[in-house]
């Protein structure tokens, strides 16, 4: 079963001669349970593809399915109530409210959705991520290791049909960035996630089952996971 699918894809800013073709058809599906890491050089399109598979943005041309809505069919409060019901997200900046506790920070989903806590998730997101002796302290008492994965368990806590990661590991060193990363793969294997993971870090591409590459807004190569040597090798590859 496909969570996210496109057909098509494009997306072009501007017009006439200066237009930039971001994307210029890309057909994709991304089935459950599965983590696929985007990746491409600076300029390939895929934060555009991440931002139009979310609903972040609307596509020039061509469909985009999520969960098995047609996102074009929805309006802005369809696509609001969608991001925010069945859609997970983990930046690059960790985007937590520095107001909020990391319990709180956790729990924003569904406070926002007005749902009840799943007490048994919860607790259990929590021993994942391992922040038990954390929950009562805000943002800035945290390291960055430590932000992200709060901002993993928010993104897991109303149990989303898609995880989407943006450069998830940019702003942490060696050690965070690899606590998180096991984390997204536990997700994966032991939830049954779909994550969807934009990156340029060959290490962290090396954690997911599949290997998406985009080069100037179209899809050159589509493939399974490999290691981290194997990721370079690839990206040499395809230039």
């Amino acid at each position: 079963m496909n969570i996210v699918s496109t057909a098509d894809l494009r997306r072009t800013y501007g017009e006439g001669e200066t237009a930039v073709h971001a994307l210029a058809g890309v057909t994709l599906s991304f089935p459950a349970a599965q983590f696929t890491a985007i990746m491409g050089p600076s300029g390939s399109g895929k934060s555009t593809l991440m931002h139009l598979l979310a609903g972040l943005d609307k596509p020039t041309s061509g469909s985009v399915v999520v969960d098995g809505q047609e996102l074009a069919g929805l309006g802005d409060s369809g696509l609001t109530a969608l991001r925010r019901d069945r859609l997970g997200f983990v930046f690059q900046a960790f985007n937590l409210v520095p107001v909020l506790t990391a319990e709180e920070n956790i729990k924003l989903p569904l406070t926002l959705a007005g749902r009840q806590v799943d007490q048994a998730w919860f607790d259990t997101l929590v021993d994942t991520v391992g922040l038990r002796d954390r929950l009562s302290h805000r943002p800035s008492e945290l390291s960055g290791g430590q932000q992200q994965r709060v901002a993993v368990a928010r993104a897991l806590v109303h149990r989303p049909a898609v995880l989407f990661a943006d450069e998830p590991t940019g702003n942490l060193d060696s050690q965070s960035s690899e606590e998180v990363l096991n984390l997204l793969r536990q997700a994966v294997d032991e939830f049954d996630q779909t994550v969807i993971m934009v990156t340029h870090e060959a290490a962290a591409a090396a954690v997911a089952d599949r290997i998406v590459i985009l080069r100037d807004g179209v899809v050159v190569h589509d493939g399974e996971g490999t290691d981290a040597e194997g990721v370079l090798d690839l990206m040499k590859a395809v230039g």
